[in-house]
């Protein structure tokens, strides 16, 4: 049985492109890109090209770029950092909304700020008013993705970023679902952006925080002057050699790219909505191409993730990095979704190799996996 795989929006392959130019700097280029020799000057200038690359893409200074070791900690220390340095101004809040990942939800929590938490409409977006309500002179961060990684509702960034600023508070915003829309569109607006290479086709445990030249936040690594002293710790350069080169071919493609996933989605949530299995989409119109969420009444996640695995198709009930919790979804219920629904919700997402063939037969899949769920506690 051909297995199809819809969870890009946990993680993406990396590219053969990619890894054909990662690949000298694991053995050739090896040198630590803080070395003062020659081996180490090959490196850093390495370094330096995929950060001045980056920079290019994200209308942005190279000296802008931050390498981290992903998302987690780019959102860590953007959250951290950025209240650090707030409180010396006598700034004691943080924004943010109920949807965030939890890399941002665990930081806000344990750095000792008061948080004011947003709320969001049934369509998983938060509403600029609210933010405006929640202003004043306290506040040091504000922080709200740019796009849902469990619905891939699109967020009104470019207002909230303004609100935010216009009351003297940093503005961040944890970009890794979003470059789909172009991470200069985050850039433009905002003070801190995070992103992540794994979900562009580049390799794990390589993210950035894009942080505007004049913002100060605090370190969150000790240790060595690396990141022109900001983040201790040798640099990967294979991987940051890999981030460039994701980023980048992702870019260039991305539009064409986005109109042939948002074709594909239509064709799935078709084909699925129709079939009488009393399948519903969570959220709304506005959101990323290439993912959905949807629940079918009656039937609980694990079961359906269970059957269409033996299926051959792999998707997932939420956030990969949260899949261990027995919780259901806190994004899913701050739609205002029940528990019950909550945990009938799976997250079924495309990427760059995904054929309108692979769609057409997942749908099939899926409703013949529900079908049989259904029929099996009819004879119960």
């Amino acid at each position: 049985m051909r297995r199809i795989y819809l969870d890009y929006a946990a993680t993406t392959p990396v590219s053969p492109e990619v890894l054909r130019d990662m690949l000298p700097y694991f053995s050739e280029t090896f040198g630590n890109a803080d070395s003062p020799h020659s081996f180490g000057r090959d490196a850093a200038d390495a370094l330096d090209r995929a950060r001045r690359r980056i920079a290019e893409i994200a209308g942005a200074r190279h000296t802008e770029i931050y390498f981290t070791s992903g998302g987690t900690e780019a959102n860590n220390w953007a959250v951290k950092g950025a209240f650090k340095e707030g409180v010396k101004r006598g700034r004691n809040r943080i924004i943010t909304s109920v949807i965030e990942h939890s890399s941002v939800l665990s930081a806000v929590s344990s750095c000792g700020a008061a948080v004011t938490y947003l709320p969001v409409g049934a369509d998983g977006t938060v509403d600029p008013e609210s933010l405006e309500l929640a202003m004043d002179g306290d506040v040091a961060l504000v922080s709200v993705m740019a796009v849902n990684n469990e619905t891939g509702a699109v967020q009104p960034t470019e207002r909230l970023a303004e609100i935010a600023r216009r009351g003297g508070a940093l503005f961040h915003t944890d970009a890794v679902q979003a470059a789909c829309f172009g991470i200069s569109r985050y850039a433009a607006v905002s003070d801190l952006v995070t992103l992540s290479a794994h979900k562009l086709y580049g390799p794990k445990g390589i993210g950035m925080l894009y942080v505007r030249r004049g913002t100060r936040i605090g370190k969150l690594i000790e240790g060595g002057e690396q990141e022109r002293d900001m983040r201790g710790g040798t640099v990967n350069v294979p991987a940051a050699v890999g981030f460039a080169s994701a980023l980048s071919a992702y870019d260039a493609a991305r539009e064409e790219e986005n109109e042939r996933l948002r074709a594909l989605r239509d064709i799935f949530v078709s084909r699925v909505l129709g079939s009488g299995i009393g399948a519903v989409v969570n959220g709304g119109e506005r959101s990323a191409p290439g993912i959905v969420n949807l629940r079918v009444r009656g039937i609980d996640d694990d079961s359906l993730l269970h059957m269409l695995d033996l299926e051959g198709v792999a998707c997932s009930a939420g956030a990969a990095c949260s899949s261990g919790s027995a919780e259901p979804s806190h994004v899913l219920l701050a739609m205002g979704l029940t528990e019950s629904e909550a945990r009938s919700s799976v997250r079924v997402s495309m990427g760059r190799s995904t054929t309108e063939s692979d769609v057409s037969e997942a749908a099939e899949r899926f409703v013949r996996a529900a079908e049989r769920i259904i029929s099996g506690r009819k004879k119960q």
